[in-house]
């Protein structure tokens, strides 16, 4: 449970991963700030939180486009203008769609770099300089960076996403040397297969198309992972959760596998 008056910011709160970490964290006590693109999908989970046990808070929230500095901009001139700071921020860039192609055009990288990297890496500059630990006080600001499997195990269909999210896991190694002084922890959670309403949706279209069940698709697809299944974004919450916690308060710059044991680090 947070016992801080400051909140975590929450990036990609009304994605099928982001409702779940709001929902789990305003139930533990923390305090948030939502953001994302969609404004009535944010006023909505806003007035969702509001009501759940141990909610704290009143769930602000902001319409924040990653891929458009103006709006990343006019997001820390809103933090300046409300004085508010962060304890703990919860970044998801968002993440490119899957493709074979091994060399997207000079054209094509630039939005890539932009959506999935430059433009989280900006929000997160600007989160982080509303940040205020205090070391010395046992005071610690937690950053949880969600990427990707293929941040560590190569998948040939994830082309560009490969870059990026490995550039995550540089970034994050960074940042961790960097701010570790002034207690500011930065990790990292890989996810793996995750069964998001999406990822369900489209694992359903697959089956249909194939013949077969549901169940049958999904015991197919996970036939290669040690735990045989996939994760949920509820089992994503409770990671973040942990990382934001004093469970970490003298861990930085690792890299958490959610993956049921797929990626084989042998």
């Amino acid at each position: 449970m947070s016992d801080a008056n400051e909140p975590v910011l929450l990036t990609g709160a009304t994605g099928g991963i982001g409702v779940e970490v709001a929902e789990r964290l305003a139930k533990a006590g923390y305090p948030l700030v939502l953001a994302a693109r969609d404004r009535e999908k944010l006023r909505a989970l806003s007035a969702r939180l509001r009501t759940l046990p141990n909610a704290v808070g009143d769930f602000p929230w902001f319409s924040v486009d990653m891929s458009q500095d103006a709006s990343i901009a006019s997001f820390a001139s809103e933090l300046s203008t409300r004085d508010i700071r962060f304890r703990g921020v919860v970044l998801m860039p968002p993440q490119d769609a899957p493709t074979n192609d091994p060399l997207p055009s000079s054209e094509r990288w630039r939005e890539i770099l932009q959506c999935s990297f430059v433009g989280p890496l900006e929000l997160l500059k600007v989160a982080i300089a509303a940040m205020k630990p205090d070391p010395a006080s046992g005071r610690r600001c937690k950053v949880v960076i969600i990427s990707g499997m293929s941040s560590v195990q190569v998948m040939g269909h994830y082309a560009s996403s490969n870059v990026i999210r490995c550039a995550w896991l540089a970034e994050a190694k960074t940042l961790a040397f960097a701010l570790g002084e002034r207690g500011i922890h930065v990790n990292t959670l890989s996810l793996g297969g995750t069964l998001t309403p999406g990822y369900s949706a489209s694992l359903a279209r697959r089956a249909a198309n194939a013949g077969v069940s549901f169940d049958e698709r999904l015991s197919e697809e996970t036939s290669n992972i040690p735990l045989r299944k996939y994760g949920s974004p509820k089992e994503v919450a409770a990671a973040v959760e942990a990382l934001l916690s004093p469970f970490t308060d003298h861990i930085t710059g690792i890299n958490v596998l959610h993956d049921g044991g797929f990626t084989r680090a042998y």
